[in-house]
Formats: structure tokens, sequence, C-alpha cells
């Protein structure tokens, strides 16, 4: 069943119309004036718009081109008793599907509702293809300092070169590492990917090399590993900083002789891997602290991509803010048309510490609260609302007031998380990046926590 919208000020003929599409399954909505129409679709999800092409309030060229501000993949046909070659040369140019003549016949109008109706599906079925190749592979945006990197991505996937991807954390550091591999001599082979900051210390060396039955207690079975489960393909260690030392060292010799001995085997296996590590650490400070060994380092950043954070690449975030919503709205099944003004200068101004990621929970929490149509500035955290209270900027109290107790909760509750996440867990660097004792980070987790 398709949203269909008529718009013609002839009362009979809009009857008519809907009749007719109710009959073949549709659900018409009908709006006698051009601004009555924009009410409808900026409100409201549509399939395909149906106008004449003389309102009383407006030309119905300039409702098809706001319809195609609004939604550009949806399909309108025009209505016209006063056809002329200039007139569907226009129409065409401005984007309508087609446009029918006064009077026309009902199965000749069946016929072109349902072919714009195939072609709008058909539309958005390769537009949701491309955002889904896109968020998958990294690809979306168009930020100078993406394009850079991109394109140094295009590069490296042409050899066989060990890369190092770094970058703050929720930057997508995994999506290039995909894309990288999609686009090499490897992309047929598997791709594997182990967060070395998720696994414990005493299992991580049985998860990259694999153990043998009996080789530790809890090891039931033999296991292959990750090297091998990588083998002829390509593996991601993710937060390769968070390896530990001892292990770093049979990193490297995997590396350097391509060789693999499980966790109590004897003997060795030969793998073929292409390595791809990630961090949002400097791994050269690391070095010099001791905590990372200079030779892997050496080994791994062959070729090096760091991407640059969300706040340095502003003028993706509307691209990526669309590709959530329509990702989100689908999920959560809501009629969601688009975005408020006072939405998107909200998202343009916060500094998103959190980067794609954030961006990502910010519109998913959206449109989780939203009854449908446009998502409204209301929806967005407080946080994101008042983005001069989250750069240190002097503080605007609203109109209509809020919350202050929930805000300055919320602040905390989100530079504690945040900080963890940063620092791995470990809440000794958490405090100290957030500048206090560890005593009082202690006392302010028990207190949000209630532990």
């Amino acid at each position: 069943m398709a949203e269909i919208l008529v718009c013609d000020d002839e009362r009979n003929l809009r009857e008519m119309l809907c009749m007719a599409l109710e009959d073949a399954g549709h659900h018409p909505v009908a709006a006698a004036s051009g601004a009555e129409a924009l009410r409808i679709l900026e409100q409201n999800p549509w399939d395909l718009l149906l106008t004449d092409l003389r309102l009383p309030d407006m030309d119905g060229l300039d409702l098809l081109r706001r319809a195609k501000e609004l939604a550009a993949e949806r399909p309108v046909l025009l209505m016209t008793a006063y056809a002329s070659a200039a007139t569907a040369v226009t129409a065409m140019k401005e984007g309508a599907f087609d446009y029918l003549e006064k009077p026309f016949a009902m199965e000749d109008f069946h016929l072109v509702v349902t072919r714009a109706l195939e072609q709008g599906t058909l539309r958005r079925e390769n537009l949701r293809l491309r955002r889904e190749v896109g968020e998958r592979e990294g690809i979306i945006g168009a930020a100078p300092a993406m394009r850079r990197v991109l394109e140094l991505a295009r590069r490296a996937a042409r050899t066989d070169a060990s890369v190092l991807i770094t970058g703050e954390s929720g930057t997508g550091k995994e999506l290039i590492a995909r894309y990288i591999h999609a686009n090499s001599v490897r992309a047929r082979g598997p791709f594997v990917a182990l967060n070395c900051a998720a696994v414990p210390e005493n299992l991580i060396e049985s998860e990259l090399f694999g153990h043998v039955k009996g080789a530790f207690t809890g090891a039931g079975s033999q296991r292959p590993g990750m090297f091998v489960e990588a083998d002829r393909g390509t593996l991601l260690l993710d937060e390769i900083g968070e390896t530990p030392l001892a292990l770093q060292a049979k990193l490297l010799r995997v590396l350097q002789e391509r060789v693999v001995r499980p966790v109590g085997g004897s003997g060795e296996r030969s793998v073929d891997v292409r390595l791809l590590a990630a961090t949002n650490r400097d791994l050269s400070v690391e070095c010099a602290a001791g905590r990372f060994r200079e030779d892997l380092l050496y080994r791994v950043d062959v070729v090096h991509l760091h991407l640059p954070p969300l706040r340095e690449r502003r003028e993706d975030i509307p691209m990526l803010a669309a590709v959530f919503l329509e990702k989100y709205a689908d999920r959560y099944g809501v009629g969601v048309t688009g975005f408020a003004p006072e939405v998107m200068e909200c998202l343009m101004r916060y500094p998103f510490p959190g980067n794609i990621r954030e961006l990502e929970n910010v519109v998913e929490g959206a449109v989780a609260l939203t009854a449908g149509g446009r998502v409204e500035v209301e929806l967005l955290p407080v946080h994101v609302r008042m983005p001069r209270m989250a750069d240190g900027s002097p503080f605007v109290l609203p109109e209509q007031g809020f919350d202050l107790d929930a805000h300055l909760a919320k602040v905390e509750a989100d530079a504690i998380g945040q900080a963890l996440e940063q620092c791995k867990g470990s809440k000794t660097r958490a405090a100290e990046l957030l500048g206090m004792s560890f005593r009082t980070f202690r006392y302010r987790m028990a207190k949000l926590t209630g532990r």
C-alpha cells in the first residue's frame, strides 16, 4: 500500500482520484492547495505526489521543486489541462516522473501511477544499497580530509603492505580497514577483526594463535585462532596498543616468519595474512614509555592512515545524519520525513567528542522517541541542544528553562563514560584524563551507578 498525496483545487476530481486509488489498494490523502500539500509532505511519509499544475496559491512546478527538496527519490506526477511541449520539457527538467493531460482515462491514470511507484521503489532501493555499501566500506563523506584518506586507502589496497589506522574512538577505523580489504586482491578471502582491548590478557594469545585441546583450563577442544581464520585474507588488530608486551614479541615473530604455533602445541603452521592495525593511541609515545615495542611499530606502520575527527569534517554531518535517520526509521518502523532545521543547526554546532559513533547514537535516540514526521529539536539530548555549554563558552538559559541538576548529571555521566572508553576501562587513567584524583573519580562513579 502506497502513501499518495493528491493535490488539486477541484473537489470532485480530488475525491474521484482518491476513491480510485483506494480501490487500487493505496492510501490517498487529499490537499486543496499547495500550502496544505507542503504541510502534509513535511509531516508525513509519502511515496508519490500527484498535483495539478495550476493551484490557487502556487504553481505546481513550485510544489514539485519543494517536494524534491524534501525527498528527491520520491516521484511526482503533474496534471494539467493546459499541456504543451514546453510544459512537458520544463516538468521533466524539474524532476517530474511524468504528466497527465486532463481529461485522462482512468486506465492511463492507473498505469502511470503504477510505473511511478515502481520507479520510486527502485530509486529508494538503489539509494539504500549505495548507503549500505558506503556505510559498510567507510566511504560516506565529501570533506577534503576524508577524500584524502580514501585516496590513500585505495592506493594501499593495491599492495600487501601493513597499514596502521589511527584516529579517535568512533571515527570509523574498522570501516576503513574493511574498505581496504574490499578493494584489495584479497577481497575474496576472509576479513577477520579482533578488538585487542576486549579480550582478557590471559586469553588473547589463544585468540590470535589458537590452542590445542587441554592447553589450559577450559580448553576443551582445539581452536585455530584468528591468524589461521584469516589465512589468504586480512586480519585487523583493533586497539593494537592494548596488547601486552610479552605477546608483542610473539606477534612480531609471526609477522616476520609467517608461521603460528598454537598455545600448548609443538607444531607450526604457515599463514598468508595481510595485517591491518588500528589504535586511538600515539604508538610512538607508547614506545617511548616502554609500553609498545618499537620493532613491532615499524612492522605494522608501513602505511599510515589517520582519520580526522568529525569536528574537522563537519560538512559530512548532514549526509551521515541522513543515513542514520533512514537506517533507524526502517529498523523501528517510524515514518520520519527528515530533520527540523533547528536540529541540523544543533548537530552542525556540537563538537561530537564521540565522533561518528556518537552522532549515530544521537540520531537513533531521536528517531526512537519521535512519533513520526520531522525529528524536532526537543528530541535531542540536552548537551547536544546546548553546545555552548559543551565547548566552554558562556551559558545561555533557554526561555522555557530546564532541569539544571539533570543536565549536570548527564554531562558528568557522559564525561566519565567517554573517559573510561578512551582509557579502555582504566579508572586511574580516566581520573587523570578528567583532572581529578582517583578517589574523587571513584566517588562520582559510585554516585552515578548507585554502587
